[in-house]
């Protein structure tokens, strides 16, 4: 038995919930997969995993197994890459997930820039506005909006604060007028992001106070902020975005910044990671030219 194969298979089986998913991942057949875990089965002498052709179930002592196998394979794979980067040149793949409107006008140009600096390192970038379990889809590194870890083998490093801004096409505003203060959204369609950990709960900030505007449901719902914004081009409602989405047609008049004395609530980007991979060389330097790329991009915005 090749011990580290078998218990990488029984990791990937744990994490992903199946026997099928962990052979698509691994690029293993079903079957090599069901010999792997019989293997280690047979070697400690105790169930893993009770199977039927429908379900599994992971035992008792197959948790217990699980999670030190886990950190067990993630010291070695740190030990690895110790070694492996350890030269100058940074070298191997980085897995990366990204939401897809930050991604498209954001990270990916800086992705690519990083690549021109270290051609020995490929990139697979999956960009979704959902966020994905980093440990099943067997990511290094994923960027997204602020909000609480929810597992502590997590760790995060923020990227930079956005602004938010609150517009409409100038079209809308002359049918529809401006709101004067944050209440007046009540009687606008407002424009929905879906994915938003508040949906309908706009927060804006003038001096020292603080107004949560609860909104009424919306004639628009999209978990996308590029299709929000061309619903607002087409005078759908009014939106609130990152003002980095938006510079463009603020500048051409496309679109009307509204309520200027009222800040809607700050927005930020952290590069979120799981734990062992702190140590990285590939990560740590992939995360450090992300933040003083999109830094730069930011402020000279």
């Amino acid at each position: 038995m090749d011990k580290i194969k078998a218990l990488t298979v029984f990791r990937r089986v744990i994490e992903l919930g199946s026997f099928k998913a962990a052979a698509e991942d691994l690029l293993l057949s079903k079957a090599a997969i069901s010999k792997n875990i019989n293997q280690l089965e047979d070697y400690l002498q105790a169930p893993l995993i009770h199977r039927t052709t429908r379900k599994m179930h992971v035992t008792e002592k197959g948790k217990q197994y699980y999670h030190q196998v886990r950190n067990i394979l993630d010291e070695l794979n740190t030990a690895d890459l110790s070694i492996i980067e350890s030269s100058n040149q940074l070298r191997g793949l980085i897995k990366v997930s990204v939401p897809m409107s930050a991604g498209l006008l954001l990270i990916n140009p800086a992705v690519c820039e990083f690549m021109k600096e270290h051609p020995e390192i490929s990139v697979e970038l999956l960009m979704s506005d959902q966020y994905l379990d980093l440990v099943e889809q067997g990511l290094d590194v994923a960027i997204r909006g602020g909000g609480p870890l929810k597992s502590s083998s997590l760790k995060s490093r923020k990227i930079h604060g956005l602004d938010l801004v609150l517009c409409a096409s100038a079209e809308y505003v002359d049918i529809h007028g401006q709101p004067s203060e944050p209440e007046s959204l009540y009687t606008h369609n407002c424009l929905m992001y879906s994915l938003a950990l508040s949906p309908r709960q706009w927060v804006f900030r003038q001096d020292n106070e603080v107004r949560t505007i609860d909104l009424p449901p919306s004639s628009y719902v999209v978990n996308n902020g590029l299709a929000l914004k061309q619903a607002a081009r087409a005078g759908l409602g009014i939106l609130l975005t990152p003002k980095l989405f938006v510079a463009k047609e603020l500048q051409t008049g496309e679109l009307v910044k509204l309520m200027p004395d009222w800040q809607a609530e700050k927005h930020a980007l952290y590069a979120v990671y799981p734990f062992h991979k702190e140590q990285s060389k590939n990560v740590r330097t992939f995360i450090d030219f992300i933040i003083k790329y999109v830094t730069k991009n930011c402020e000279n915005a």
